[in-house]
């Protein structure tokens, strides 16, 4: 059996009495410990529609957003919220509560609300490994926990069973969230705590809408066999960006464990995966297995090795892809490979994870390379097929570690013949030597290779490199440490009886090791002492208390299966076997109890006071006590955004809220996220406050507040608008912070307080290690006055060049340390001892996150109406675009703005502006290649292509395109024969127009600053002229027309008069004809004889004839009564 504490026989006088010395040890923490209650949070993830029903947790699988708060949203008329907006919500709550040793969780959750307890919760939203896809910030937003009474029958008037509710936000790019649990300092003492909420892609629905694993089926039973007497195992992933980690090594099982809560909470799953296996010549196998040897888990992808097969599989992670599916089903890669081993690649770098496999077998001494990259399609790029790096000959290599930062692969290998070839891309860095250094009672030892050894062989298994600190370390049956890869330092406290069996690191300092019989050992990175925490007298005396206080997380029986770091503190998580029944536990393991305990038991002593012996124990910590001061303000150099978002109040006198007031804060909280994701654009808001726009309601809340005063607030519902803001001014809690950015040249300047009880500050050697010297420099200054010294830690402007906000980091450390301190120095804290004087801070330079470039719209227009002497807008206003005339003289200004700090200022540097897309309409623009962009923009052009020019006579070193800078004297805009601008054809009558694409970058001419600032932003220009052939052209037709035009006119106006006589004189005679047909009609009878007929025809004729010149003549004569018979006629 591998257990993780001693077996327990009976309690032996020596272990009390080590208890009893650890009880005497502290008496003055034990005691007020007493006087506050031990009180933890308990925080479980509910579903929307599942407010207020006990005894429910949900899973975070389901993200997309609620569109069901419309008909909360409409009953709020006279609130600071718009009608207009479409409020969304997310689909989960925290529901919060606590319990207190000794009393049932009801009582007390019922008793801190009446003393006006409320939980606040922090969720910080973890960066994505792909910056190219997202953009890289470190965002918090802090809630305040809204009661809310069960829904559960109670028979109490007010209220029986209740809890604290706030939405669990979500946010694009982002898939692991860490949730931090604080009171507000009312009603009891509860600790805080963190709780790791991740989104679990493995999942999906079925059609009852239970969840059910992608990668398996789970198994609900836990039998023994799966961890007794099973060795423990590492526990392999990408720190810190992992969501769901995954735990092989179940004997004859292809079963691993599988949690996104950090082991909080856990499931066995079986893996859908063949199985197969193949043995030959080609890959020997001396024995087949279902066991899952090496399991990897990354952002969005899980991979294990069975055998000498690898598999993958991608999980569905919308927030990341968008619109990827995950895959279907694990797929194997690298099959004709024969695989031994997976390596796994702790930090990202380039926006990509890594992971590496080792063969055996007939193609021995390959390693491959495999790139993780967001695909947004279930792939892993680089995994799909064998991509072995140069071959070790027929070396068998043992470890590979890619250290990302320098991408460089360091491998070992075993001894081989013919000897490794070294060329252009292989070298030898470092030949272990063959035998165990003879250290000869000292704690470490420089090889040198004049150092005398032992008969113990040298036998390597692995490395480790830690990127903040540069120490590479190499491990076996010894410990070897490096900072340059070639100069290695021997470890001595390590026995060479023993064989490390892997080591975890926390990456912010501390180390722990296993052995291959489950001892651990502890390790201080900067130092050279190694600590033995189990099995120790330390760990006697731990578990002794623990059985005095009954714990249940220690058992006399019982198996650790893997060791991990979590937020700086040691792990494990453990099979405990009690009563016959089999558990799985994550327990926390004590570091600095552990380094007490051992240096009371070995330092002790009695001295003799009167007539009795008094126990007294030797202090080697060199101070007393040691803090920081003078702390600036952490957000400039954390980076940390952080927004406010309390609950709305509630009308009712009880303060308990309804489940449309919990759905009106969802959808504040949803709509505050949103205003701050969509803050990032060019143009630059006349306020730099993401939430300025809705802020303009805060004129009214003045009257919003009296509506709630006298309870008239629609829905029962007040909104503070004060309440929901971004933060710009946290002070330092006197920690440093969890990292600090550094740009060009800026400095982060701390005091370190340190008391000496009766002595000299001079006895007390403080100092600071930097893993990159040339990089970064300290200066410590001692004040002796005040007993402080001074930390001063700047950047040498050496090491970055420039890039983009918060990509391509250049990671470091500092470690700040007293001499004498490790293992020595605790500070007693309400949460247990503390270690003191040696803190590790990654310090990461370049460009930090949440830093942009803006296109300052208002003090563009201001300026240039003031140069130009006028100002001419579009036709159609745009107010988030405005136009600018092609005629006038542009003047461009920009904007500094740091998102983390609300600082925004002038851009004082250089910058080279680029044309590099445009068209005449915003569905017609295009991108430019680089041929186009070079003869639109460079003042070498020859093509008659330039788009605009400027007097200004700097230019690039290569002359290519011009530097502007805020004192530019602007630019005039060209618009030549060959540039795309030329010979606009406008659509309407009014001037072409034009809409410019426009790159503003200040890499390689400003050297002011690390970062490399990107604007890319549209601009508008009216009033284009247009060519001289197409102005002439124009000119033609419309003269053209306008001559025909008076022309016609002209003629018209003479021959007017004539067309009219004629026409009077046609229609008249058409009269008479019409008259004269009438008239014989009306006077001839049709019963006369035909001799009458024709002597009255005559007769008629010639009457008629005669009348008819009578009335043509009386026509001639009297126009105006022939108009007035007109009528008649008609």
């Amino acid at each position: 059996m591998y257990p993780a504490g001693p077996a327990w026989p009976k309690l032996r006088v020596l272990r009390a009495m080590w208890a009893l010395l650890a009880v005497l040890l502290a008496p003055g923490r034990l005691w007020a410990k007493e006087d506050i209650q031990e009180c933890i949070w308990h925080v479980v993830l509910i579903k929307f529609e599942a407010v207020g029903e006990e005894g429910r947790s949900d899973r975070f699988f389901d993200l997309e957003p609620l569109e069901t708060l419309d008909s909360v949203f409409s009953l709020l008329v006279d609130a600071p919220t718009d009608q207009n907006e479409k409020y969304l919500g997310f689909p989960y709550y925290l529901k919060i509560n606590y319990s207190c040793g000794g009393e049932s969780s009801e009582a007390q959750v019922r008793k801190g609300h009446l003393t006006g307890l409320k939980p606040l919760v922090l969720v910080t939203f973890q960066s994505p490994v792909n910056f190219h896809r997202w953009k890289i910030e470190q965002l918090q937003i802090q809630m305040e926990g809204a009661p809310f009474r069960s829904k559960e029958r109670c028979n109490a008037e007010e209220v029986c069973a209740m809890s604290w509710y706030t939405p669990m936000p979500i946010k694009n790019g982002s898939v692991v969230m860490y949730v931090d649990v604080s009171s507000n300092g009312l009603g009891p003492f509860v600790q805080n705590k963190r709780f790791h909420v991740n989104i679990n892609g493995f999942l999906q629905k079925q059609q009852d809408n239970t969840l059910q694993f992608t990668v398996g089926n789970e198994i609900f039973s836990l039998i023994p066999r799966y961890f007794i007497n099973v060795p423990s195992r590492p526990l392999w992933h990408t720190v810190d960006q992992t969501p769901v980690l995954i735990l092989g090594g179940i004997p004859d099982e292809k079963s691993v464990l599988l949690t996104d809560t950090s082991f909080t909470d856990f499931f066995l799953v079986e893996l859908n995966i063949d199985s197969c296996w193949v043995g030959s010549f080609y890959c020997p196998q001396a024995s087949f297995t279902a066991t899952i040897y090496d399991a990897i888990a990354t952002e969005s992808t899980l991979f294990i090795r069975q055998n000498q097969l690898v598999y993958y599989f991608t999980g569905t992670y919308v927030t990341l892809h968008e619109s990827n599916q995950g895959s279907g089903s694990w797929v194997r890669v690298l099959a004709n490979e024969c695989i031994k081993k997976l390596c796994p690649v702790y930090a990202h770098s380039n926006g990509s994870e890594y992971v590496m496999a080792l063969t055996t077998g007939k193609r021995e001494g390959y390693v491959h390379f495999g790139t993780i990259t967001d695909q947004g399609e279930g792939r892993v790029q680089g995994c799909s097929e064998p991509a072995p790096s140069y071959p070790v000959m027929n070396c068998s290599i043992i470890w590979a570690v890619f250290i990302a930062g320098d991408y460089n692969l360091l491998l070992l290998v075993l001894p081989c013949s013919p000897p490794v070839v070294v060329g252009n891309h292989l070298a030898i860095l470092y030949t272990i030597p063959e035998f165990i250094p003879d250290a000869r009672g000292l704690e470490f030892l420089m090889l040198l290779g004049t150092e005398s050894h032992t008969t113990f062989l040298m036998v390597p298994k692995g490395m480790f490199y830690n990127q903040y600190s540069n120490l590479l370390y190499i491990w076996g049956n010894f410990l070897l440490q490096s900072y340059n890869y070639e100069n290695f330092i021997y470890l001595a406290d390590f026995p060479k009886e023993q064989s490390i069996k892997y080591l975890v690191n926390s990456f912010r300092g501390d180390m722990a090791i296993v052995t291959e019989t489950e001892e651990i050992w502890y390790l201080l990175e900067g130092s050279y002492r190694m600590y033995k925490l189990f099995p120790s007298r330390g760990w006697e005396v731990h578990i002794n208390l623990q059985v005095m206080h009954q714990s249940s997380v220690y058992t006399p029986n019982e198996t650790m299966v893997t060791l991990f770091y979590e937020d700086t503190k040691l792990y494990q998580l453990v099979y405990l076997m009690k009563n016959q029944q089999g558990q799985l536990v994550k327990r926390h393991v004590p570091v600095e109890q552990l380094l007490m305990y051992q240096q009371l038991s070995n330092h002790y002593f009695f001295e003799r006071q009167g007539s009795h012996l008094t126990l007294s124990f030797t202090n080697f910590c060199p101070f007393s006590v040691m803090r920081l001061r003078d702390l600036p303000n952490p957000q400039v150099y954390s980076r940390q955004e952080r927004y406010q978002a309390r609950p709305p109040r509630v009308v009712e006198p009880s303060g308990f809220h309804s489940e449309n007031s919990l759905a009106v804060y969802q959808g504040l909280v949803y709509y505050l996220l949103c205003l701050h994701s969509e803050y990032h654009k060019p143009y630059a808001d006349p306020v730099h406050d993401s939430t300025w726009r809705w802020s303009n309601k805060k004129q009214d809340q003045d009257y919003y507040f009296y509506l709630a005063s006298n309870s008239q607030s629609p829905g029962n519902v007040y909104i503070d608008m004060a309440s929901y803001e971004k933060i710009y001014d946290l002070k330092a809690d006197y920690e440093l912070p969890e990292r600090i950015f550094l740009d060009k040249g800026t400095s982060y300047v701390f005091s370190v307080f340190l008391r000496v009880g009766g002595q000299s500050l001079d006895t007390v050697d403080l100092g600071v290690v930097l893993a990159d010297p040339g990089c970064i420099e300290a200066v410590v200054r001692q004040k002796f006055l005040i007993n402080r010294n001074s930390v001063t830690l700047s950047d040498k402007r050496s090491c970055f060049d420039q890039g983009l906000s918060g990509h391509h980091l250049l990671e470091t450390s500092m470690l700040l340390k007293v001499a004498g301190a490790v293992g020595h120095c605790f500070q007693n804290t309400h949460q247990g001892p503390r270690m003191q004087g040696n803190l590790m801070v990654p310090v990461l330079i370049g460009c930090p996150p949440g830093k942009r470039l803006a296109f300052d719209i208002t003090y563009t227009l201001q300026y240039n109406r003031l140069q130009n002497k006028h100002y001419f807008d579009c036709v159609r206003v745009d107010p988030e675009m405005p136009c600018f005339l092609f005629r006038d003289v542009f003047y461009p200004f920009f904007l500094i703005q740091d998102l983390v700090t609300g600082d925004s200022g002038s851009f004082q540097g250089s910058y080279v502006l680029k044309v590099v897309g445009g068209g005449p309409t915003l569905d017609t623009i295009r991108e430019y290649s680089e041929e186009e962009i070079y003869r639109f923009n460079s003042p070498l052009d020859k093509t008659h292509s330039l788009i605009w020019t400027t007097k200004n006579t700097t230019t690039t070193k290569d002359s290519a395109f011009n530097i502007m800078s805020h004192q530019s004297l602007g630019i005039e805009w060209l618009c030549l024969e060959n540039s795309p601008c030329y010979d606009t054809i406008p659509h309407t009558i009014f001037a072409p127009e034009f809409f410019f694409k426009v790159l503003v970058s200040n890499r390689g001419v400003d050297k002011s600053t690390y970062c490399d600032y990107q604007l890319v932003f549209l601009l508008h220009i009216h009033g284009l002229p247009l060519s001289a052939k197409r102005a002439f052209f124009i000119l033609m037709v419309s003269s053209s027309v306008f001559i025909g035009l008076v022309t016609l006119y002209i003629i018209f106006c003479l021959l007017l008069p004539v067309m009219v006589k004629a026409w009077n004189s046609l229609r008249w005679k058409i009269n008479n004809i019409i008259m004269s047909e009438s008239y014989y009609t009306y006077t001839s009878p049709s019963r006369n004889c035909s001799g009458t007929s024709e002597t009255r025809s005559t007769v008629s004729s010639r009457v008629g004839s005669s009348a008819s010149s009578k009335v043509a003549e009386a026509n001639q004569r009297a126009p105006e009564q022939t108009w007035k018979k007109k009528p008649l006629v008609t």
